[in-house]
């Protein structure tokens, strides 16, 4: 087994070695580093025991005990980059960073056996592990600015650089509540094969774009290259090659203790001195396989696995050890089996401690909401509004259109909260394509509302490291197509941190997105999408999707108030087609605008999350639609009861949570439900609506009527593939008869 083969060679050279003259312990341990011989057996101590970690976890896993094999072994030079930073420095890490881990463990004067038992009770899935509480195999902890990731396939990477932003940013605002000290910087750790991924590009370039521009980005990415991705080699050469040429870059050898400690404290300096980034290339082995599961003799030849195992960092430290007079080779040896022993021991004890019980124990960090505090949250306003809109609060201009609403709302909203941040791209200066941030930069300054690049993952990577600083970032996706290709960033990372951190880590957002078909004479498939069935697959994440002026502006206070108190990730759909309608009828009629609802009356305007709104009262049919389909369907309904029907129509609003509760008693009222549904028939919301209706025993007739499953064309041809206002009243007629 590689287990027995990487501890058999730990073994043998260690007993060959021959002690050196000794050396003073408070003195570097060889010519030429500053890493001292006392340091030094501290970092071989640690990496000692993140290698016996590996060795725990595949017993565990040999005796169906743990559940997680993906090691450190080879990477144990990590603890080098640890120690090279404060305790106070928030990190993002890689999966093989069982060193580092220790390391900023013993750093916070924890106990050397707690950072053990923290990664075991990780292995064992244990419901007491200190971060995830069992969900995941992570590194983290609140108490070491160690924030968990769950893939680093370099999906961490844009938040990194977010995160790197807000520790400036936060200090220039003067926004209190930030968890990083002044002068701290960021650190990010990834594989070589992650290098390539288009998230850990967006992470490199967004930094240098800012750096470039002369913003603070204080963030040290530190790619550890193994040169192997499970069982893909990365070309020789590649990371040196690779990488961003605006991005300093430090190179050391991290199966060599001493040199990667210089490197990595001169790297460190450069970051945290000059506010900018630099990339430092860690250059490691792999021991034991990808993973327990992994025979890597299947895909590699036995040159190759001997050339790793003869670089093995933890062997190179001893030989460091023995070199310079430190130790013994005996006394190596001894050292490394007590530890053993010890570890194994503390593994079975973990084995028997609970684990998560049930679904709602699984599931209890995932969402946390707590509906009395959002509402009090929502009723929060700014302090002089004459100020904010010069004199002339919104209220008294007349009823508003949705884009206006949202502008006004967010006025408001940023005076309130002086952590706010709105930010995308063409928002600041242009305003917005549809003008919906129109004089926000002028108001509030480009420190809080300023254009990004041109990369959807940079901007909700933006948002991410803000959220976990202490900022409360609306972003804007310029258009629901857009977000698609950075998903992830919504998925992986964002909606999975509350879970997987049990709430110790939160990344609040409201990300404003203008989605939905029906603009005329303008888009096709980018500008037109009414895909959102990928968001609502994510668990905990709300969608909000107002349809009203005085809804969009309830809900978005409502959303801005969840991030705040309860930690949301909001995604908030704007109906593009609908952002300067007035009217609902007949031309003229501003049927379709609202007033602007004053401050003092928010509290009453409070728009719970998973509450729909009903229009009419008739009792023969309800349909049940939301965005675009609200004005198709109201004006349908208008026609059918000027005939004598009784019709009502329910906004669902939320499209997750969906508004059950009054999507049931609606149903109820007339026995007949129609949805009218503008997304796609497969996928749609609709299949959600029909699924609670019979998951709560709904006997009555329901249909739906939908667009069809294709993307949307450009110009008339549009009309073909999308909901029509003629087909919800032709369905609800035949739902009638």
């Amino acid at each position: 087994m590689a287990r027995d083969t990487v501890e058999t060679h730990f073994a043998e050279s260690v007993a060959a070695m021959i002690p050196g003259k000794r050396r003073d312990p408070g003195m570097p341990v060889r010519a030429g580093t500053t890493l001292t011989g006392e340091r030094c057996r501290d970092l071989f101590e640690i990496q000692l025991a993140a290698r016996l970690l590996d060795v725990a976890a595949r017993r565990l896993r040999e005796q169906g005990e743990g559940f997680y094999t993906i090691g450190s072994a080879g990477h144990e030079g990590n603890a080098a980059v640890a120690a090279a930073l404060r305790v106070t420095d928030p990190a993002l890490l890689h999966y093989r960073s069982g060193a580092f881990y220790l390391t900023r463990s013993a750093q916070a004067g924890r106990l050397a056996e707690e950072g053990l038992r923290d990664v075991l009770l990780g292995l064992t899935a244990a419901a007491e592990e200190p971060i995830a509480g069992g969900r995941h195999k992570v590194f983290g902890h609140p108490d070491l600015a160690i924030i968990p990731q769950t893939s680093t396939i370099a999906s961490h990477l844009p938040r990194a650089a977010g995160l790197a932003f807000a520790i400036e940013r936060a200090r220039k605002l003067g926004v209190s509540g930030s968890p990083w000290p002044a002068g701290s910087i960021a650190v990010c750790s990834f594989g070589d094969a992650s290098a390539n991924h288009a998230s850990a590009l967006s992470g490199l370039n967004t930094a240098a774009y800012c750096a470039y521009q002369g913003l603070p980005m204080p963030i040290l990415f530190v790619c550890e290259d193994n040169g192997i991705g499970i069982s893909v080699r990365t070309p020789p050469g590649w990371i040196e090659a690779a990488g961003h040429p605006l991005i300093p870059r430090f190179r050391a050898d991290g199966c060599d203790l001493p040199e990667a400690y210089d490197v990595a404290r001169q790297a460190v300096e450069h970051v945290r001195t000059r506010r900018s980034p630099a990339f430092l290339h860690l250059r490691t082995v792999r021991l034991m396989g990808h993973a327990g599961s992994d025979v890597e003799s299947a895909y590699r030849a036995p040159r190759e696995i001997a050339a790793d195992l003869a670089r093995d960092p933890l062997v190179a430290t001893a030989r460091v050890l023995v070199a310079a007079g430190l130790a013994g080779p005996d006394e190596l040896l001894g050292r490394y089996e007590s530890l053993r022993e010890h570890v194994l021991k503390l593994a079975m004890e973990c084995t028997r401690r609970p684990r998560l019980g049930s679904a709602r124990e699984v599931m209890e960090p995932l969402a946390p909401r707590h509906p009395a505090q959002v509402a009090a949250q929502a009723a929060r306003r700014a302090a002089d509004r004459e100020a904010l809109f010069g004199g002339v609060p919104p209220e008294r201009e007349g009823p508003l259109t949705i884009a206006q609403a949202v502008n006004r709302t967010l006025t408001d909203l940023m005076g309130a909260h002086p952590g706010i941040m709105v930010f995308g791209e063409d928002v600041a200066r242009k305003g917005g394509v549809y003008g919906v941030t129109r004089g926000l930069l002028k108001r509030f300054g480009a420190g809080r509302v300023f254009d990004t690049l041109l990369d959807e993952q940079s901007i909700l990577g933006l948002a991410l490291g803000s959220g976990t600083s202490g900022l409360l970032p609306i972003p804007e996706i310029q258009y629901l197509a857009y977000l698609h290709n950075a998903l992830d960033q919504i998925r992986g990372e964002a909606a999975t941190l509350r879970f997987f951190s049990k709430g110790a880590y939160r990344n609040p957002m409201v990300v404003r997105v203008p989605g939905y078909a029906y603009q005329k004479g303008f888009g096709g498939h980018f500008h037109n999408d009414n895909s959102v069935a990928a968001l609502r697959d994510i668990p905990g994440l709300v969608i909000a999707s107002p349809a009203r002026p005085d809804d969009a502006a309830a809900m978005l206070r409502t959303c801005v108030a969840a991030a705040a108190a309860d930690g949301e990730v909001c995604v908030f759909l704007e109906p593009i087609a609908l952002y300067h309608t007035r009217d609902l009828m007949d031309a003229g009629d501003d049927g379709w605008l609202s007033a602007y609802v004053p401050p003092a009356r928010w509290a009453e305007t409070h728009v719970p999350i998973g509450r729909g709104r009903s229009y009419g009262d008739g009792r023969d049919l309800t349909i049940v639609t939301f965005g675009n389909g609200v004005r198709m369907s109201l004006r349908a309904a208008i026609r059918l009861t000027a005939e004598g029907y009784g019709c009502r129509v329910l906004d669902l609003r939320w499209l997750s949570p969906l508004p059950v509760d009054d999507l049931l008693r609606a149903a109820d009222l007339t026995g007949r439900v129609l949805v009218a549904d503008e997304t796609r028939a497969s996928g749609g919301v609709s299949e959600g609506v029909l699924a609670a209706l019979a998951d709560h025993g709904f006997t009555g007739r329901v249909a739906r009527v939908t667009s069809r499953d294709s993307f949307v064309p450009l110009g008339d041809a549009a009309a073909h593939v999308l909901l029509s206002e003629a087909e919800i009243e032709a369905a609800a007629r035949k739902l009638l008869g």
